[in-house]
């Protein structure tokens, strides 16, 4: 059955990989090429800075998935919205959701709606391990895209890429593997610090100082247009 709306969300497992960060750049990917979506904050741990919210002005639908029915939420909004949900998950999130597909995907696959679950991963090896767990829950119900994020100038991704339980999930699943590159301290902590997005340093709509640096804002410039390229390269796993 051809799907005709999809919900892209967060495998919520160790946090502090950078998953917000990577939300936050897709949601621009979408306005940016005018398909519209709902923005769904689903981090109950992560009450003020650091969750998508944050970075929303407050707009963003904080959902409390740790209730018998938290993830219907993806269906009431699919419903009398827009076909795609960009959901942001927390950490602790794995066995809510597991049970949650356990009891509803088949009748929502069969009503076409698709699922998108996005894991990143860092050079520390429990970021790799949280998705293999992940996965082994939502096996093939979903389609996978892995997030290599550079934590650091010079990031090792060895355990990804060469421990056999990866090189089997990557054999069986065949994600879409896609990169974030490390960014500048100076332009990465005010961002999070004032809940300011990407895009509006590269588009000169901020109204912090220290973002206003020409160096900074062609930086923002540059990292925005790679990852854009990225998300072009993989755009059938985020589409319906």
């Amino acid at each position: 059955m051809t799907a005709s709306k999809r919900v892209v969300f967060t495998m919520g497992g160790k946090g502090g990989v950078g998953k917000t960060g990577f939300m936050l750049a897709l949601a621009e990917w979408f306005e940016a090429n005018e398909i519209p979506v709902t923005l769904l904050d689903l981090d109950t741990e992560n009450k003020a800075r650091g969750s998508l919210k944050h970075f929303f002005n407050g707009s963003v639908t904080k959902v409390n998935i740790h209730t018998p029915a938290g993830l219907d939420a993806f269906v009431d909004h699919l419903e009398g919205g827009a076909p795609i949900i960009l959901a942001d998950m927390g950490a602790g999130a794995g066995q809510v959701a597991a049970d949650w597909f356990d009891s509803m995907y088949e009748d929502i696959a069969a009503a076409g709606v698709a699922f998108t679950a996005v894991g990143v991963v860092t050079p520390d090896p429990a970021s790799v391990e949280s998705i293999l767990a992940w996965a082994s829950r939502l096996q093939d119900r979903v389609s996978y895209v892995v997030v290599e994020n550079a934590t650091s100038a010079l990031a090792d991704f060895t355990y990804w890429k060469s421990t056999e339980q990866a090189q089997r999930f990557r054999e069986a699943f065949c994600p879409a593997i896609l990169g974030m590159e490390f960014r500048l301290a100076e332009l990465e902590n005010p961002l999070r610090q004032h809940g300011v997005q990407l895009g509006h340093v590269a588009d000169r709509k901020v109204h912090v100082d220290e973002l206003k640096r020409a160096s900074l804002v062609m930086r923002a410039q540059s990292y925005r247009r790679r990852l854009f390229s990225e998300f072009d390269r993989a755009r059938e796993v985020f589409l319906p």
